[in-house]
């Protein structure tokens, strides 16, 4: 993930506004401060800021754009960080929410600045050693077997959202946003939606789902292999834990494989494979796993959803300035494509 100096008359941040609400709510923020769009995001924008005391913070908001009416929820995903942060699970600090909207333009939160490396693609991960890849890959099944083992009455969240249903719940909502975001058909879509439902599994138990746990999103000491920071919480919610765990298998590659996900570094030597992080996960947990393939496909059908609905934000121009090359378009446009694919296959081997 890297930092490019923006233009920020054009990218949703009013600099003198914004720095005057820093230096009133964030503890020992300084003017001026410099703002510095993080590239790789494809929905909250987000910004690297520093101060004149060289002090790093962290600036989410929604994009710039026309958005879906339930997403980008900065209060909520400010108080689902703010939560988790009581306990062992890392995640940055947060330090302030503004909800009034004359700032700049939407709400926004600012969060501590956390070191670490997001492990997108297999270069990252290239430089470290074969040992670390592996540390690294059973750390970050532990924290999220961690994250399912949080009590969500204790920490505050217990009213974030219904506590079943997930699944049901979650299905008709991706069916709806794909009603609303699509810029074509896709008939393996509706086919999988109809599918899923036909065979909601029981839900066991409740937990903190984050709704995009993976490698890239989190930050990773590359020297020890520890995550040091969870990120991006918008999807987070109530729910079925083990949709999480299937939605890591969507983006897992056992080493040797071909990885299908660019942003994901494994499928090179070192890291665990996918059966191990399971076997793991349930020693950690005691859940059942057997039906984790109804997860896989869940979990790739709402990937599908999600990749068209950031491509037609690139397509109307709800990103700032995050410019779209032609193949980076054609990504997400054949992506969605893709992984609709993929989630058919999958409900067909359960049938």
């Amino acid at each position: 993930m890297t930092t490019t100096l923006l233009d920020v008359g054009e990218t949703g941040i009013d600099e003198r506004n914004v720095t005057a609400w820093l230096v009133d709510n964030i503890a020992g923020a300084v003017a001026p401060f410099e703002f510095a769009i993080i590239a790789g995001g494809r929905s909250n924008l987000t910004f690297a800021v520093t101060d004149a005391a060289d002090n790093r913070f962290v600036l989410r908001r929604p994009p710039t754009g026309a958005v879906l009416a339930t997403a980008h929820d900065m209060a909520r995903e400010h108080r689902i960080i703010s939560a988790v942060g009581l306990t062992d699970v890392p995640v940055p600090p947060a330090l302030g929410l503004c909800t009034d909207e004359t700032v700049t333009g939407a709400p926004f939160y600012v969060m501590g600045f956390v070191d670490g490396v997001v492990l997108d693609s297999s270069e990252q991960a290239a430089g470290m050693s074969v040992e670390v890849r592996r540390a690294a890959g059973e750390h970050l099944i532990d924290v999220l077997a961690d994250l399912h083992a949080v009590d969500i009455d204790e920490v505050g969240l217990g009213d974030l959202a219904r506590r079943d249903g997930y699944v049901e719940r979650q299905v008709k909502r991706w069916t709806t946003q794909w009603e609303k975001s699509k810029t074509r058909e896709l008939p393996a879509i509706d086919e999988v939606a109809v599918r899923l439902a036909q065979r909601i599994p029981t839900q066991v138990g409740v937990s903190i789902a984050h709704g995009d746990y993976r490698f890239g999103n989190c930050l990773v000491d590359t020297t020890t292999g520890r995550v040091n920071a969870v990120l991006d919480w918008e999807l987070g919610t109530l729910g079925d834990p083990l949709a999480d765990v299937g939605y890591l298998g969507v983006y897992w590659a056992d080493p040797g494989d071909e990885q299908h996900r660019p942003n994901d570094p494994t499928g090179i030597e070192g890291f665990p494979t996918y059966a191990d992080l399971l076997d793991r996960y349930a020693a950690r947990t005691g859940r059942d796993l057997s039906d984790i393939d109804y997860y896989r496909a869940f979990s790739a059908w709402r990937l599908a959803v999600i990749s068209e609905g950031v491509y037609a934000r690139f397509l109307h121009g709800a990103m700032g300035d995050q410019q779209a090359d032609p193949a980076m378009l054609d990504a997400f446009k054949t992506g969605a494509v893709r992984l609709a694919e993929d989630a058919l296959d999958a409900m067909r081997r359960l049938t």
